[in-house]
């Protein structure tokens, strides 16, 4: 296991292009892929799981040596410091005015979204989802006994564009429930104030509790588009909008999210759900998303979007290169969005010649519902030797369509 990062580790400018060994960590994302994929993670690469290889700020670490030096860790108290973070944040970075009486945690934002299905649905109630969308959504919606409603995106000039004729025509009245994932996982779109304002008048529409998952909100690439809460989109709509530390700033093992809701009805109903099954946060989440949010966050922020896009460019002017495989524009998130279809493959052998042959283990379309049946996903959060090398191997294994 590597040993920590030394002082002048945590002061100096971030080094994204650090290659941190985290084999033998207990990652999900490298010591999970040999037994998933059958990748070994020392010949492999993994762009699977959405963390990312990269140290967390340093302002974080030096909170949580902060706790180590004090040595005692007792139940959490006194939430001013964090939700004035949280407050300070939305406001300086998005625009977006957050009252503290709004703010609940939650165990990270999948434990969020089962939450709201627990508080706004009922057994057999119908949950929609704008598709292919992330994957742990329907995983969750099902597992509890609702039922997926999958509203297939279309696709227009290579990305993706809501439908909403075609979703109007195949609601039946058993839905209750609709999650918004903005900006969209894994097709990375910023979706524009116009598209939020329709999303809102189709939730209006069918009477669907309308959840709107930010946690990628950070994460928009340099260039001129910009990220809208749902919230300052329709600022009169009762709404759930979720957020969390855990992806902008590669601390998802704090499993800390924020489920903030302004509306009192919609609030009473969540916090009934929250009391109920007597969930508290987590003193180590919470003190790491404390730190973060902060203006040595930001500026870290800040220069992880510039490597990123990056990364990006890179990744995109190599797999646009391979005849028949098509990266998906990436306007916001570290997770592109590779279609194969072109390649005229079924998805068995552009699967066998990802993982066997490149010995890269990747997300499978299929996962995230209908529309991702010829796509894989692949993580660009990491260092860029890692990335060219991703690169070579797909050209390599795809060598004989050039």
């Amino acid at each position: 296991m590597n040993q920590a990062p030394n002082r002048a580790a945590l002061t100096a400018a971030p080094n994204f292009d650090e290659v941190i060994d985290r084999v033998g960590t207990h990652s999900s994302k490298w010591d999970g892929m040999q037994g998933i994929y059958g990748v070994s993670p020392r010949e492999g690469i993994a762009m699977w799981v959405a963390d990312m290889d990269f140290r967390p700020p340093a302002c974080v670490q030096r909170a949580l040596e902060g706790m180590t030096q004090h040595g005692v860790y007792g139940y959490w108290g006194d939430n001013r410091d964090y939700h004035a973070a949280i407050q300070w944040w939305m406001a300086t970075r998005h625009g977006w005015q957050v009252e503290p009486e709004w703010i609940f945690t939650t165990h990270g934002l999948v434990n969020g979204t089962a939450l709201c299905v627990d508080a706004f649905t009922a057994p057999g109630d119908g949950v929609v989802l704008m598709t292919p969308v992330y994957h742990a959504f329907a995983r969750v919606i099902r597992a509890a006994g609702r039922t997926v409603v999958e509203c297939p995106l279309k696709r227009v000039d290579g990305r993706y564009e809501m439908d909403f004729d075609a979703w109007d025509a195949q609601m039946d009245g058993s839905a209750r429930m609709m999650i918004l994932c903005s900006p969209h996982n894994p097709g990375g779109r910023v979706w524009t104030a116009d598209e939020l304002r329709a999303a809102a008048e189709f939730a209006r529409r069918h009477n669907l509790v309308l959840v709107s998952d930010e946690i990628h909100h950070d994460l928009v690439m340099p260039g001129g588009r910009k990220h809208i809460p749902m919230a300052v989109a329709e600022p009169d709509m009762p709404l759930v909008m979720m957020t969390a530390t855990t992806k902008t700033f590669n601390v998802a093992g704090g499993l800390t999210g924020n489920v903030i809701i302004a509306d009192p009805e919609l609030r009473k109903r969540f916090g009934a759900r929250m009391a109920a099954m007597g969930i508290s946060p987590n003193s180590f989440g919470l003190t790491m998303a404390t730190a973060a949010y902060s203006p040595e966050g930001a500026a870290w922020v800040d220069a992880l979007l510039a490597y990123l896009d990056g990364n990006r460019k890179i990744f995109d002017a190599g797999v646009n290169a391979i005849p028949g495989l098509r990266s998906m524009p990436l306007e916001a998130t570290y997770l592109a969005w590779v279609d194969f279809e072109g390649t005229g493959m079924a998805r068995e052998e552009f699967l066998a010649r990802v993982e066997k042959d490149a010995k890269i283990a990747v997300n499978h379309g299929a996962t995230f519902g209908l529309g991702g049946e010829d796509f894989l996903r692949f993580n660009l959060a990491t260092p860029r030797a890692r990335v060219e090398e991703a690169v070579t191997r797909l050209q390599n294994a795809f060598a004989d369509l050039q």
